[in-house]
């Protein structure tokens, strides 16, 4: 086998069912790792299940939403929800907590996030091609269907976390986006401009560079503990450039509530001040 071959055989690897099995159970620890996850575990299994549900397939479930399809589509895959629900039984409910204990065993758990980040790469490429079966080179369709069919999970987390009696608005990824969002945004886009043949590159080839930085920057990240995103600079640069965001608003900010602290100290000073003269004097007077 020669080197170029490489890419085409990787891209023709089948997801089902190791990649999917390790997406199911990077999913489902993720669950669990969440506050509160395991009370309700105990408190009402079926609300459980359907959040690990929602966690591994909420990339169907969004993008079924987006083309007017039945969200319910992916339980039809019986093999793959049986799968799934496997592992969620044996995450939260095994003795001892052997399952989840085994892998967080920190090589396994870096093999399983790295075959999840390949999984990434087929949904975004799946969600692209079934967008433009329905939408003939409609751009932002291609882009829309591929970003929620990679990134669902993260998109619908509001949702999935209502099934646990969890509302945090603020945690909306629209406000404030996660890297695995940001990175599945950026591999639409390039996955589209690649189906439409505007940009220059192989199909197998752009699934392969794509999938090394996916795998290796999540490997690099849970080895380092770092939650810097790559994009950081580039988002500042053209933030600053294009919309006029800087960082200065927050110093302002800062020194306007120093300010104001420091008038309210003056303030409360000469209060006291007054105050004094005013117990000095009367003082004198009963004299």
């Amino acid at each position: 086998m020669e080197l170029w071959q490489v890419p085409l055989l990787f891209s023709r690897l089948p997801m089902f069912p190791f990649f999917d099995l390790a997406h199911y159970v990077a999913s489902v620890m993720a669950l669990k790792e969440q506050r509160g996850a395991v009370e309700v575990s105990v408190r009402s299994p079926i609300a459980c299940w359907f959040s690990a549900m929602l966690y591994c397939f909420g990339g169907s479930v969004l993008s079924s939403l987006m083309l007017a399809e039945p969200p319910v589509a992916f339980l039809a895959k019986g093999t793959n929800i049986l799968l799934a629900s496997s592992v969620w039984y044996l995450v939260f409910y095994c003795p001892q907590d052997l399952f989840y204990r085994c892998f967080a065993f920190l090589p396994l758990r870096l093999l399983v996030a790295g075959m999840k980040e390949v999984t990434r790469t087929w949904k975004i490429t799946a969600g692209i091609a079934h967008a433009d079966s329905r939408f003939k080179d409609a751009w932002l369709v291609m882009v829309a269907v591929g970003w929620a069919r990679g990134a669902g999970g993260g998109l619908i987390s509001n949702f999935e976390q209502l099934v646990r009696g969890v509302w945090k608005p603020e945690t909306n990824e629209l406000l404030k986006m996660s890297y695995p969002v940001k990175v599945t945004l950026i591999g639409a886009v390039l996955f589209t401009l690649q189906h439409s043949q505007y940009l220059p590159i192989a199909r197998h080839n752009l699934v392969f560079l794509y999938t090394v930085f996916l795998v290796i920057f999540k490997v690099t990240v849970m080895l380092t503990r770092s939650a810097t995103s790559p994009f950081a600079p580039i988002e500042a640069a053209l933030g600053h450039m294009f919309f006029g965001l800087q960082k200065t608003p927050s110093k302002v900010k800062g020194e306007g509530a120093a300010s104001s602290n420091g008038s309210s100290v003056c303030d409360r000073s000469s209060s006291e001040q007054h105050r004094d003269g005013v117990k000095k004097r009367q003082a004198k007077k009963t004299e």
